[in-house]
């Protein structure tokens, strides 16, 4: 297969990577995609280092045997963990979702002061942190785990009175800190933009590391000739280790389109 037509994988422990996916789509269209639910193993925060890391290759031979020219590793537990593994085993370009997140929220902020909402695991890695530190050593950053976000986005509460009290109480402590800048730390928030967003008032700049990951992919293939320009009806394969059904009643609301082609697989 000519090079700029193979597909773009994506993978991610559950649903929550298909906002990376709904935004790579929404920035280029004519690619075709490939996403990897690994949905009988979900959470990888809860699992070690080396598990997580077990998990994430199996993931990237399955998605690379479908001859792929782009990876994303659409999950902030094994972007955190193993992406630099992951990149050892494959001559593909590859991408998670933290590196272009800190890099927005550095560029974003005036008073260097960002804040970090995330789930537990991706909170205590401290990676956001180390990766905006390292490009501005003076910009303090605040963590701040928000557990009860994923359950509300998958329930479909994404507005109203449950999701705004209970982004109220989570979000006081981090408002408290004066940042200007919230990094929306795990592919699941994006869907709670708005709640987060009149929590937290205009003057905080809400980072959607979605949207960055989807603005790097295309960055990266224009800038190696595997962009595909025009194509009709672009191929979206979905697969998943466990619970097909249960993926695309809830996947359809995260994506805001159909799936209509999604396969059960027993191991990646």
């Amino acid at each position: 297969m000519n090079n700029k037509n193979r597909p773009i994988g994506v993978f991610d422990s559950g649903i929550g990577g298909l906002t990376v996916l709904k935004e790579i789509v929404k920035e280029m269209p004519s690619e075709d995609t490939i996403y990897l639910g690994d949905t009988a193993r979900v959470p990888y925060g809860i699992r070690s280092p080396e598990t997580v890391t077990r998990y994430s290759l199996d993931n990237t031979r399955f998605l690379f045997s479908k001859d792929i020219k782009f990876l994303v590793v659409a999950c902030n537990t094994a972007s955190s963990v193993s992406l630099d593994r992951i990149k050892s085993v494959v001559p593909i370009p590859v991408i998670g979702v933290i590196e272009p997140g800190a890099k927005a929220a550095v560029k974003a902020t005036n008073n260097k002061k960002i804040g970090i909402i995330g789930t537990e695991a991706t909170v205590r890695s401290d990676s956001y942190t180390r990766l905006i530190k390292a490009i501005d050593s003076d910009i303090e950053v605040f963590g701040l785990p928000c557990p009860l976000f994923v359950p509300l986005v998958e329930e479909g509460w994404t507005d109203g009175e449950i999701a705004a009290l209970i982004a109220e109480k989570y979000l006081e402590k981090i408002k408290s800190r004066d940042i200007d800048t919230l990094v929306l730390g795990c592919t699941h928030y994006p869907l709670l933009k708005t709640v987060i967003g009149k929590v937290m008032g205009e003057g905080v700049r809400l980072i959607d590391s979605a949207v960055e990951v989807a603005k790097e992919v295309k960055t990266i293939l224009d800038n190696s000739g595997l962009s595909r320009k025009e194509k009709q009806n672009p191929r979206r394969e979905f697969y998943v280790t466990d619970s097909p059904l249960r993926f695309r009643k809830v996947g359809e609301r995260f994506l805001e389109n159909k799936i209509e082609h999604i396969e059960l697989i027993t191991e990646p």
